[in-house]
């Protein structure tokens, strides 16, 4: 293939680097003790700064989940379809402790150190961050009732991502999400209507 100019006014792509490389996380880390992270932390940076995690985070952001409502015979099935990058991206966010893991936890700093990996991981796809904060966010509200603390809290606390409908009983790990059945909604909120009973 023949270029016919050079483009010289562009900088370089933003890849090969360490997300994490921020001094004054490694060091609030360090002082309060909880450098053993630190590895783990660079790990994701590292990942998260790469051509091929990039890459990953592009193509989840390229193809959003499609609902299929109907199978093709016309039975109702509700099922979302996700492409494989979004996959990889929720098994590295489970893996490392980013959902619900803080929560069953002994490391005195497991939440802190949470919101330092989550902070450095999202930068590669923020789109999955979502799910993953609200299985975070979703124990402090089951802890209210004992029953459901035991029975869910080992699914959202586990790091295995285990995509697919089936009672929860059955998965090694649990995502929690939000249901909605608003029929208008999206980024134009000043648009909802809402209706108090």
């Amino acid at each position: 293939m023949k270029t016919n100019h050079a483009v010289v006014n562009q900088v370089p792509p933003l890849e090969g680097f360490d997300v994490a490389n921020y001094p004054v996380i490694a060091e609030y880390l360090d002082r309060v003790g909880a450098a053993e992270s630190l590895p783990e932390l660079h790990e994701l940076g590292q990942m998260a700064g790469s051509a091929e995690w990039i890459t990953v985070g592009d193509l989840a952001e390229e193809h959003p989940p499609v609902l299929e409502t109907h199978d093709r015979f016309g039975n109702r099935i509700d099922v979302v379809r996700y492409d494989p990058s979004y996959h990889r991206l929720m098994d590295t966010a489970v893996g490392h402790g980013l959902a619900g893991h803080p929560w069953a936890s002994a490391d005195p700093h497991a939440h802190l150190v949470r919101s330092a990996k989550f902070s450095v991981w999202t930068a590669v796809d923020a789109g999955h961050g979502c799910p993953i904060s609200m299985t975070y966010a979703a124990v402090p509200a089951l802890q209210a009732d004992p029953t459901l603390t035991e029975r869910y809290l080992p699914g959202l606390a586990s790091r295995e991502y285990d995509f697919g409908l089936r009672p929860a009983s059955e998965k090694a790990g649990l995502i929690a999400g939000m249901s909605m059945t608003e029929k208008q909604g999206g980024s134009d909120v000043r648009t909802n209507t809402t209706t108090a009973t």
